[in-house]
């Protein structure tokens, strides 16, 4: 947390340069997570990641109740691993995402105009509009790609495209830029990934079997629960109630 310091008996404000060296350094941490997000929805887990995540040391208190659900019940999964729990993983994934129907309501679907469409359909007009922002940043479709660009796995990547930038940003001293990419992050945040997602990891809970899914789906709620948070306090957007130190 950023806290004043205190000189004498007078209270010294932080410097414009240390609230951004503090938020750069969260956007660091920031970007980790997204890219890890990102890559648990984007396709199965291997038998090199699964070993990785069973290395990983989550935190026991994340600062948000559904976080510590998802990283207990995901740490607890990894714990109890067998010679057959990569096989699970795989068929609970494809039972969990892609499901037997076509009726946009036998999985958890991971795009976002199956949950912004009236009739949960994929290639929806959410689809243009991330596909436009994305551009609008820069990026263009990467050939090894082959799924709608409103998948959660690219939207999670794109914010963790934008915190990478925020940080180089913040290290270079070019704080107007940075300014203009938390409004970006946190826009792109509520009218996109916090504006489905919930629907999505509700749907998680119905349809995956293993625990690993299910806490994946409350670590990826209460992560974006957070980022809606600590965004709104850093744009100055948090209700007076609500709103603490900066980082």
């Amino acid at each position: 947390m950023l806290e004043n310091a205190v000189v004498g008996n007078e209270v010294e404000a932080p410097s414009e340069t240390q609230v951004w060296d503090l938020v750069g350094q969260t956007a660091h941490r920031r970007a980790a997570t997204y890219g890890l997000l990102s890559r648990l929805y984007r396709i199965e887990v291997d038998k090199e990641f699964l070993q990785e995540l069973k290395e990983t040391r989550f935190p026991a208190k994340a600062g948000n109740a559904l976080m510590d659900e998802g990283y207990r019940a995901i740490g607890k999964f990894l714990g109890g691993m067998t010679a057959g729990t990569e096989l699970e993983l795989r068929r609970d994934y494809v039972r969990a995402f892609i499901g037997e129907g076509t009726d946009g309501k036998s999985a958890a679907y991971p795009f976002e105009s199956v949950y912004t469409s009236e009739n949960r359909l994929r290639m929806q007009d959410a689809r243009d509009e991330v596909l436009a922002i994305y551009r609008s940043e820069g990026l263009n479709r990467s050939v090894d790609w082959h799924d709608d660009e409103d998948h959660v796995a690219l939207e999670l990547e794109f914010m963790q495209f934008l915190c990478d930038k925020l940080a180089n940003a913040v290290k270079i001293g070019d704080f107007d830029n940075a300014e203009s990419l938390l409004a970006t992050q946190e826009g792109f945040l509520t009218e996109h990934l916090c504006n489905w997602v919930p629907l999505m990891t509700s749907d998680m809970r119905l349809f995956a079997k293993t625990t690993f899914y299910k806490g994946l789906a409350s670590l990826t709620e209460g992560y974006l629960e957070m980022e809606q948070e600590l965004l709104g306090e850093l744009l100055g957007t948090a209700t007076e109630d609500d709103k603490q130190t900066v980082i």
